[in-house]
Formats: C-alpha cells, sequence, structure tokens
C-alpha cells in the first residue's frame, strides 16, 4: 500500500462577478481510501454549492467575485501501489448483450465523432481478435499515431483533428482512443484525474490533470491509456463522461483569465509498506 498527496491551485481573474461549475474532487469510488478530504477552498472565501451531475461526478458551483480568486485543495488516498489491471482474457460483448447504461458510452460525443472515423476504425481494426486485444490493438495505434506535445495543446480539437493532425496532449489521445473504440461496439468512457511519476522516470514537465478511458468489456470496465501505453500506478480518479466536455475541471460562464495553474500528485514515501 503507499499514500498519494493529491490537490491544486487555480488562480482566476474576473472582470466582473462569474458564475462557474467546478469539476475537480476526488471521484466518489475512492472515497473508502481519502485519508486526508481534498475540501476545495476559496480566496476569498465565497459560498460553495455541491451536487452530483448525471454521471455520478461531484461537482462545485461558485460566483467568483471580481477581481483575483483562488482556488485550492490538498488531500491524501491511499492506493493499492499495484499497476493498472490487464485481463487479457476479458471478451468483448456483443451490442444487444450489453447493459442499458453502457449504452450512452457508445453513441458520437463532441470531440468523438464516431460518424466521420468508423470506416477508418474497422479498416483499422476490422481484423483484430474482440475483446482486450482490440482496445490493446487500439491503444497500440494511437500512442504511434499522435505525437505528444504541451505546445500542441487545443481545447477544441476533436478525435477527428487529433487523427488527422496527429499532434496532441492526453486528451487528444483518450478521445482518438474512445471514438475509435465506439466504432467498433466497444463503450468507451473518458476519464480525468491525477497520475503523477509514480514507478517511472520523473518528468520535468509542470504536473498536469491527466486523460486516460475506460472500456467496457467481460462485464466490467477496464481502464486503458493510448498517451502512455503501459499500466501505470497511482491514478486516482475524478470524474468519468462521455468526452472532455462532461468532465472539464472548471466550466466559467463570463470573462475570466487563468492567471495560475497549479496540479501535485506525489507519492508520500515514508509510508510504504509491502
Amino acid at each position: 500500500m503507499m499514500q498519494i498527496e493529491v490537490g491544486y491551485e487555480l488562480v482566476y481573474d474576473c472582470p466582473q462577478p462569474t458564475p462557474m461549475l467546478l469539476m475537480l474532487s476526488v471521484h466518489y469510488t475512492r472515497m473508502s481510501d481519502i485519508v486526508v478530504p481534498d475540501h476545495l477552498v476559496t480566496s476569498p472565501s465565497i459560498p460553495i454549492r455541491a451536487y452530483r451531475d448525471g454521471f455520478g461526478n461531484w461537482c462545485n458551483r461558485i460566483v467568483a467575485p471580481a477581481g483575483r480568486t483562488r482556488l485550492s485543495a490538498k488531500g491524501i488516498v491511499k492506493d493499492s501501489g499495484e499497476p493498472d489491471v490487464v485481463a487479457a482474457e476479458a471478451q468483448q460483448h456483443s451490442v444487444q448483450d450489453l447493459p442499458d447504461e453502457t449504452l450512452v458510452f457508445l453513441l458520437g460525443s463532441r470531440y468523438c465523432e464516431t460518424d466521420r472515423l468508423s470506416d477508418i476504425a474497422w479498416s483499422l481494426f476490422g481484423n483484430t481478435p474482440p475483446g482486450w486485444a482490440r482496445v490493446q490493438a487500439i491503444c497500440d495505434y494511437v500512442h504511434h499515431h499522435i505525437a505528444f506535445g504541451y505546445e500542441h495543446a487545443r481545447a477544441t480539437r476533436t478525435a477527428w483533428e487529433a487523427y488527422c493532425d496527429r499532434t496532441g496532449v492526453c486528451r487528444d489521445f483518450a478521445h482518438l482512443a474512445v471514438a475509435f473504440c465506439r466504432c467498433m461496439n466497444i463503450p468507451a468512457r473518458y476519464c480525468t484525474g491525477y497520475l503523477g511519476d509514480i514507478g517511472v522516470p520523473v518528468s520535468d514537465a509542470p504536473m498536469d490533470f491527466a486523460a486516460w478511458f475506460e472500456a467496457y468489456i467481460g462485464g466490467e470496465w477496464y481502464t486503458f491509456d493510448a498517451r502512455n501505453n503501459v499500466p501505470r500506478i497511482g491514478r486516482v480518479l475524478i470524474a468519468r463522461g462521455r468526452d472532455a466536455a462532461d468532465v472539464a475541471i472548471s466550466t466559467t460562464f463570463g470573462a475570466n483569465t487563468l492567471s495560475s495553474f497549479t496540479v501535485v500528485t506525489e507519492e508520500i514515501t515514508a509510508v510504504r509498506s509491502e
């Protein structure tokens, strides 16, 4: 077992009072792992109203005042210290046998244009073994097709555009892989959360929130990560949805400037035990 410190600091400058929706809390499925809750703190102090969205994600509503608003949290989460599960035997379901609640994750969405990518997906993956091997083949392809670089980040890039541009950041890898899975009749949902450099060489790039996806095969949702394309240790989920539009860390309804952005996720080494 290990413990992971997670947290963030976001600083916004708003010319006038600005409503915001925030999706920054550790996902409720990790509730039993929370050692220190990652409570949202605002400076200046302003009212916060919490709710759960249609996908079950924890969300907060605020009205940021005119001027500078600092949003921060710091928490500690227990983790098994084990890498992502690999279930190579997991089989693909026929569409008619899928649970009702998975069907929405077969449909096209804002950033995952299944209509534009369907023929491409079937030409690339139609001959791959259905199930885990097919999802892994999709991850392998996307991992090599897109060149990663923070300089390529663009909030409006869709899966189709990522396929054409061949550049992007982790959300672009996830969107393209999600779209390909859906084209191949495999339910796939977009995930965002913390993923630190645990068990891998430490990157000198600034820490950011990460994106990956989950595919429904073998009667369960399994984690896949087309950007890293290897099982990783220490994922801490924040939110799931159809694509990035459903799980934006902040949605602002008015002019604003994000003047500072810091994310922390790292193992607290002193508490590791076998």
